[in-house]
Formats: structure tokens, sequence, C-alpha cells
């Protein structure tokens, strides 16, 4: 059997898979904002319902993908967006190297691609959980296995059990906004997700590490309080450290910066002239922006990167050499770990109350050094600041583990630029195939329209070849261009800890959701462009 018969064979199946109804004619904005909103609420509800059995001593293995995965921890929102996305990157890297022959121009092969990486999100739920509960991360309450009388184990599958739930329930929620509301659920997650962590970082009164507070407000409140820099410290390196990155005015300098230059990437663009073949005086424009397949491809680059570390993780633990050391505090007993595998090493800790020995606290296994240290993603300045990298990986030396040294940090600086730049161009060549925005797609829904380029035969042949002087070039250029801006914030960092692709994406989707409600009006204004816009008329 071919690959395309038995994605044939298959179609019956994926066209059963549940799925939320296509409006079958125009629906008015007014319902789409509000269908757009009843979505975003159950997000934050969902988001703050906990998973029922999980101990507290349970382990984020993915706390530093967070931020753009649009996840939260311990609750059923736990995987966000991680398989949906993790799905479109299994198709679009199978179909765009032409292992999986499908014609996605053709409305039932593009159907059968749709409905295929429907289910291939359902197996990717499964996936990304099964590791997280068999693998120790996400831990059951033996207190409450207790109370029911039942083992651990089924309250392992209890957990399971939820997470599935949950990461079944964000396709559907996605599907409403994609159909029914304004934009997309992925975007409109992501930018739920950027935005608490921001408000997070600017008003934060918490005390975080260091005894600080979390926001950038109330911790300059108190650090001119407590006076814990003077006039005379200022001006030393220590000095502009504590300012800079202690202090977080290095994270608000790129916040700011990456805002205003996402904005003006964005808004860069060269418009084609249109006009309506049928209806005289009527023109139009057809904006090819400089960062063309948008900055979604970025979120496929991370994952790509969060699926290997996670595995990575997980086979040092279950194959590697596992090595503890304990170290006594005042109150406070941290245990390190150790994982040594051929893949790398890893260092995770835990912290307990040495009184009563409950668990307070602990990371996720943290690469540093071999193949997975290379390949995991820079976080910010305490991943390649030297001195910085020595203190956000203690228990090292108790372990018996060499420090990092200073052309390793070089090298894991030199191979994510690469992975962000490379993969960036890789995958908007992929987004734009995939999502009918090529210069085929663009020329059939130009001509389909009633539209034509002044100047130009009215065939989609004509405008296909101009759409090549444009397209394919600026799809690159847009590539290269928002790999540079994520690695320059993931450098420099952002406030909240929302990280640099994170921010990237949000302050893009919010632009184009701009742009989308505009378009939105426009077709409530003149109802004959709903036709252009794909809307069914």
């Amino acid at each position: 059997m071919n690959q395309q018969s038995f994605f044939y064979a298959i179609e019956p199946f994926v066209r059963r898979l549940p799925s939320v109804e296509r409006p079958t004619g125009h629906v008015h904005f007014k319902r789409k904002l509000s269908w757009t909103l009843a979505i975003l609420l159950l997000y934050f509800i969902l988001g703050n319902v906990p998973l029922f059995g999980l101990s507290k001593a349970s382990i984020d293995i993915f706390s530093s993908y967070r931020a753009f995965f649009a996840g939260s921890f311990g609750s059923m929102m736990l995987l966000g967006i991680g398989p949906i996305v993790t799905a479109s990157i299994v198709l679009q890297l199978l179909v765009g190297a032409q292992i999986i022959k499908l014609n996605l121009s053709d409305p039932r092969d593009q159907a059968i691609y749709q409905g295929t990486q429907k289910a291939l999100v359902f197996v990717m739920v499964a996936v990304e959980a099964l590791p997280q509960v068999v693998g120790g991360y996400l831990l059951p309450d033996a207190g409450i296995a207790s109370s029911l009388g039942v083992t651990v184990g089924i309250v392992s599958l209890l957990i399971f059990i939820q997470v599935f739930v949950g990461g079944s329930l964000i396709v559907y929620m996605d599907e409403v906004v994609s159909k029914w509301g304004v934009g997309s659920g992925v975007g409109l997650f992501i930018v739920a997700g950027i935005a608490q962590q921001l408000v997070t970082g600017i008003i934060n009164p918490a005390s975080g590490d260091g005894g600080l507070p979390v926001g950038i407000i109330p911790k300059w409140i108190y650090i001119i309080a407590q006076q814990l820099i003077g006039f005379d410290t200022i001006f030393t390196s220590e000095g502009l450290k504590f300012i800079f990155v202690t202090g977080g005015i290095l994270a608000l300098i790129s916040t700011i910066m990456i805002i205003l230059l996402v904005v003006l990437v964005e808004s860069t663009r060269i418009e084609i002239p249109l006009a309506h073949s049928r209806v005289r005086g009527a023109r139009g424009r057809f904006p090819v922006k400089l960062v063309y397949a948008s900055v979604l491809p970025m979120i496929l680059v991370r994952a790509i990167q969060a699926n290997i570390e996670m595995v990575g993780a997980l086979l040092a633990a279950k194959i590697g050499t596992v090595t503890t050391a304990t170290v006594a505090g005042e109150g406070v007993s941290t245990v390190y770990t150790g994982y040594s595998s051929i893949l790398g090493d890893f260092i995770s800790y835990a912290r307990y109350n040495s009184a009563t020995g409950a668990a307070m606290s602990g990371s996720s296994p943290q690469p540093i050094a071999g193949l997975m240290y290379y390949l995991s993603p820079i976080h910010g300045p305490s991943d390649w600041i030297p001195s910085m990298v020595t203190s956000s990986t203690a228990g090292m030396a108790e372990l018996g583990f060499s420090p990092i040294a200073v052309w390793q940090i070089v090298l894991h600086v030199l191979t994510d630029s690469a992975f962000l730049i490379f993969g960036g161009i890789l995958f908007a060549i992929f987004w734009i195939e995939t999502t009918g925005m090529g210069p085929k797609s663009v020329a059939a829904k130009i001509h389909n329209s009633g539209l034509q380029v002044p100047g130009y035969r009215r065939n989609p042949a004509s405008i296909e070849r101009l759409m090549e002087r444009y397209i394919p070039k600026v799809t690159v250029i847009g590539g290269v261009i928002i790999g540079v801006l994520t690695l320059i914030a993931s450098l420099l960092g952002t406030l909240g800890g929302a990280g640099g692709t994170g921010l990237l994406l949000a302050v893009s989707i919010v632009y184009r959701l701009y742009e989308q409600i505009a378009s939105e009006q426009i077709q409530e204004m003149y109802p004959m462009m709903q036709k252009f816009f794909g809307a069914s008329a």
C-alpha cells in the first residue's frame, strides 16, 4: 500500500473524529468576540483547576518552556499547546520532505492532512503525559491514595487521565476560536500566558530568589528603601551586575526593545496593488510582510528543543549513572541528583524541611554537559554570563562534575543561534506551504475572488509568477530576522521570565490580532470582501 492510498484508507476514521462544526454563513464580529472571550475565560478556569492526587514534590519538566507552551503546571492545562505544536512539527516535516505525499492545494488532501493532524495531537497528548507520570515527575500523593484505600498506581492513572482530558479539551477550544472566534486558540492562549507573566514581572510583591520581590516595581522600591546599593558601588562590575541583572533593568530594556522591534518588522511590507475585474474603481492591496510566515515557526523550533531535552533527561535518569549529594542548611536540606549518560550530564535538586522532611521545592533535570547541554536553549543571562552560569548550577562540585568552561558556554550560544536562525528559515518555508500562503495558493485565492494585478493577465499563472518574485525571498529573510530577534531576547532575558520566544510570539500575535479585527470590521462594512478573506458568503 503506497502512502497516498494509506491516507485515503484512514480518511473515514479521521473524518469521524469529533470536531467543532464550521459556521455555514458569515459570523458577526460581536458574536466572534463573544466566543473568543468565552474560550479565554474557560482557559483561565481550567488553568486553575488542580490535578487531583498530584504530590507537591512533583517537578515541572517543561518549566523553561512554560511561557510559550501556554500551560499551567499542576492544573488540567499542564500540557498547554505542546501536543498541538508537536503534531504540527511531525506532519510539516514529513510533508515538507515529501516523505508523505499529499497535495495540500487539493481540498480532499488538505482535509485528510488536517484530520490526521488532529488524530496525531491526541497521540502526542499521551506521548507527552505518559513519560512525565511514569518517569517520576508527576508524582502521586501517597496520603490521598491511603485515604481512598487505593494504591499510588491508581492515583497515577487518575493523574494521567486528567492530563489527557485537559490536553484534549485544548484541541477543541482551539477549534472553537479558529472557526467561531477571532484569530486562533493557540495564539490566544500564548498571549494569555505571556500577559500573566509580564504582569507578574512588573507588580508581583512576593519574594523571589535572593529575597527580593519578583516584580520590578516593588523590587526597586525595596532596593531603595533598604539602601542595598550605594553611589560608591554603582559603577563597579558588581554594582552594574546588581542593577542590570539582579535588579531587572536589563530585562526591562530587552522587553521594551523587543516589543518595538517586532512592531517595526510586522509593519514593514511590500504591497502589491489589486483591482476588481467586475467592479470598476474597486481597488486594494495584497501585503507581503517582511515577517511573512509570522513568528509562529519559532514555537516549532523551541518545541523540538523541548522534546529533545525531555527525552534526554528521561533516558539519562533511566539508563544513566545516578549520583546524589545532600547539603544541610538552616532548617532546609537540599538533595542534589546527577545523571550521567552518553547523551550528556544533568543535574536537579529537591529541597526538604529538615524538621518534618516535607518536600518544599525542586527543579527538573538541567543539562550541564554533553550533547544535551549544547542543544538546550538559552533562557537568559544566567545561561551565558560565566559567573552567573556557575551560580545557577549549584551542586556540581558536590556531585563531582567539572565546572562549565567558557569555551563550552560559547559553543552553547553558537549552537542555539544556529538552531534559531536555520530552524526559523526551515519552518517558515514549511509554514507557508502547509497553511496556503505559498505563491500558488495566494495566486489562486486572488484569482477566485475576482481580483487581478493591474498590468498582468487575469490568470493564476501570471499572478503566481509575480508572487514568486517576493514570497520565497521574504519568507527566508523573515525567518532570519525572527531567529535573530529571538536570540537577542533570549540572551538578555525578559520581565517575568516570559522568555525571548514567548515575548516575541505574544507581541506578534497581538499585532496580527489587531489587523484581523480591522479586517473583520472591513468585511462587516463591505460584504463583497468576505470572499477574498476566506469567509463564506
